[in-house]
């Protein structure tokens, strides 16, 4: 079975919605001026594209562009969560968090 056969429609959704849910939560939580306000909107931008990226190749059938750009833009939340950068009100569930 090829790996698109794998990569459903459901699956896709599933998973740009998780991320959609948790790009909702993030607040930028460096003041301005700062370097880490810099650094929180430039990863946040980074997951914004990869996810805007994600939702175009998933409308052209492409899942595995699709998942790929989805995972990217949930893993740059997942940084700046562990960072720092943003406030997500102690959500573990959709972000790994500092221990």
């Amino acid at each position: 079975m090829s790996e698109e056969k794998l990569l459903t429609d459901a699956k896709i959704a599933k998973y740009l919605d998780i991320t959609a849910r948790a790009m909702a939560k993030v607040k930028i939580a460096p003041p301005t001026p700062s370097h880490f306000k810099d650094v929180a909107d430039d990863f946040l931008k980074m997951a914004t594209s990869y996810y805007a990226d994600a939702k175009h190749f998933a409308a052209a059938g492409d899942y595995v562009n699709a998942f790929a750009c989805v995972n990217y833009s949930h893993g740059w939340l997942d940084a700046g969560a562990r960072l720092g950068l943003w406030d997500v009100g102690g959500d573990d569930v959709l972000f790994t968090l500092q221990k």
